[in-house]
């Protein structure tokens, strides 16, 4: 994750989207400016264990195609492992990122006890990012206090107002989740921590985008992401009620950029992730977003056992590239090379 003007942008979490064609010369730019020496992982310490139940969860739906559903809690020998190992190769920077399943559920002290053992093990005196995508149910002072010491960047995920959000982001006992997230951004803001929206574009989100927009503008989210919901896989597309089909996602970008369009114009220029990739490109820069980047970034995805996936999309069986328990980067980085997932 990065942080520009205070967003939190994850390179695993727009993959999905259309891919831009970009220019093989424009393609190599952008390859040439891309550092081995910043190594980017996300970290999932509850693996794929929630306290919420969100319809569309693509996480819960891609673990059940695996032969282990779920990992469990990380423990500190793995979560040491890992630090250690990631923090031996990067000489310029590191940014750590915690996502899950929801990562909270692994407690602060786990949280504490990573931020000590980066301190520890910062052999090259690398620039360290951390940063957390949670759905904020767990998140009170306590919390609050330690993002803001350790200046975390936080997304939460929210889907817009009420109505929307709580039509597909109920907890584990069915109930609406909106208040108590509200509250956690609440929290958060008067602790001073940076954080950023991540909303999941649905068929509803798509028909009520300017009723979403405008919520976020009254509640003073200026920082905003969008993914788009993914069907189960192995399974014909369009079939849920919130399923995005091609229509509908054309339908949001249109409104999506009228609203961000017509704002900026009147001097009120919000962040759209999609929207500024696109200006990044026409000014010659490389866009963030690797589904923009037309390849795969570079990262580590790493779930509670210390097992490494290339993406947080493909952590499937057939995607697994080792575990940094027992494997280092390098043999990790050749296993990658053999499945072919990123163009070399």
């Amino acid at each position: 994750m990065y942080k520009v003007k205070n967003a939190l942008y994850s390179t695993a979490e727009f993959c999905t989207t259309c891919v831009l064609l970009i220019p093989k010369k424009y393609f190599q730019n952008i390859k040439s400016k891309m550092s081995m020496h910043s190594i980017n992982v996300m970290l999932k310490p509850a693996s794929g264990m929630c306290n919420m139940c969100c319809k569309y969860c693509f996480y819960a739906d891609e673990t059940k195609k695996r032969a282990i559903t779920n990992y469990g809690l990380m423990s500190f020998d793995t979560l040491h492992s890992v630090l250690e190992k990631v923090l031996s190769e990067a000489t310029r920077s590191c940014t750590i990122a915690f996502q899950g399943g929801e990562p909270t559920l692994a407690g602060l002290p786990f949280f504490r006890q990573a931020i000590s053992i980066c301190k520890g093990k910062n052999v090259n005196h690398c620039s360290i990012s951390f940063a957390i995508q949670t759905n904020g149910l767990l998140i009170d002072d306590e919390w609050c206090e330690f993002f803001a010491e350790n200046h975390f960047l936080v997304g939460i995920s929210l889907d817009g107002p009420k109505e929307l959000h709580d039509a597909n982001r109920p907890d584990t006992v069915g109930k609406g989740t909106y208040s108590r997230v509200m509250h956690a951004l609440q929290l958060l803001k008067s602790h001073g921590v940076d954080t950023n929206i991540l909303t999941v574009v649905t068929a509803d989100t798509a028909k009520n985008y300017r009723k979403a927009y405008n919520f976020f503008v009254r509640s003073g989210l200026d920082y905003q992401q969008y993914i788009p919901c993914l069907d189960p896989l192995d399974e014909p597309r369009g079939q849920q009620p919130w399923s995005l089909t091609p229509e509908r996602f054309e339908q949001y970008l249109k409104a999506s950029f009228d609203c961000w369009y017509q704002d900026a114009m009147r001097g009120r220029k919000r962040y759209h992730r999609y929207f500024d990739n696109l200006l990044l490109m026409l000014n010659g820069q490389p866009p963030e977003a690797c589904g923009m980047l037309g390849t795969c970034g570079m990262q580590y995805v790493v779930e509670a056992d210390g097992s490494v996936y290339p993406c947080d999309f493909y952590m499937l069986d057939q995607y697994k590239l080792g575990n940094l328990n027992t494997d280092t980067l390098a043999q990790i980085d050749a296993r990658r090379k053999e499945i072919g997932f990123i163009e070399q």
